[in-house]
């Protein structure tokens, strides 16, 4: 029985310390409302300085054309919860850098931000959006020093970024758990683990 508990419960399981481009993976019981079972792409971070990411896998129920005044109600583009902070600005990571000047790119293959009319206009052309381009409402930030300590105490674990297309598909819980399989045999036992507990 102490085997089993080991597996499924074990969050105490080394893990490397974040660099920019990284995806931080929430250990399995973490509650909170943004981040219980977030995958998070590391955007913005330097050791000992404030971080910026961006939860890739919260959906929030609305769509682009809901949220966006000047497009029809019928724009069906999932809007997606980057974080609690700045919930009033809109973020958009993509696999379109070349169209949208201004982009940053933050891993090979994969940009964030860029110009907002080009974007808008990409939308209105009725272009491909899946697996191409993710929008989010806000972003998750760290004061300086605060992203160490929670890896250090097992809040998150750290990942290798996944293929840019595999960045952008997917959602919720099925998103978590998608990488949790590509981060090894030590992390088996969160694979077991749903998103709410007291349902299983």
């Amino acid at each position: 029985m102490k085997d089993l508990d080991d597996t499924l419960f074990n969050i105490d399981i080394s893990t490397p310390m974040p660099q920019e481009g990284s995806l931080l993976v929430a250990e399995p019981f973490l509650s909170d409302e943004y981040f219980n079972h977030a995958v998070i792409t590391l955007i913005d971070y330097s050791p000992g300085a404030s971080a910026m990411g961006i939860v890739m896998n919260r959906t929030s129920g609305y769509t682009l054309g809901q949220m966006i005044e000047g497009f029809d109600d019928d724009v069906n583009i999932p809007v997606f919860l980057g974080g609690p902070m700045s919930r009033n600005r809109m973020f958009y990571i993509h696999r379109l850098g070349q169209l949208f000047s201004g982009s940053v790119e933050i891993m090979p293959g994969l940009w964030i931000g860029g110009d907002y009319e080009q974007v808008l206009q990409y939308v209105r052309d009725g272009y491909q959006a899946d697996d191409l381009i993710r929008f989010f409402i806000g972003y998750s930030g760290w004061d300086a020093g605060q992203l160490e300590n929670e890896v250090k105490e097992h809040v998150w674990a750290v990942s290798p970024s996944m293929t840019p297309e595999q960045m952008l598909s997917g959602s919720d819980d099925t998103y978590w758990h998608k990488v949790v399989r590509t981060m090894g045999e030590k992390y088996r036992g969160w694979r077991m683990q749903p998103m709410f507990p007291a349902a299983n």
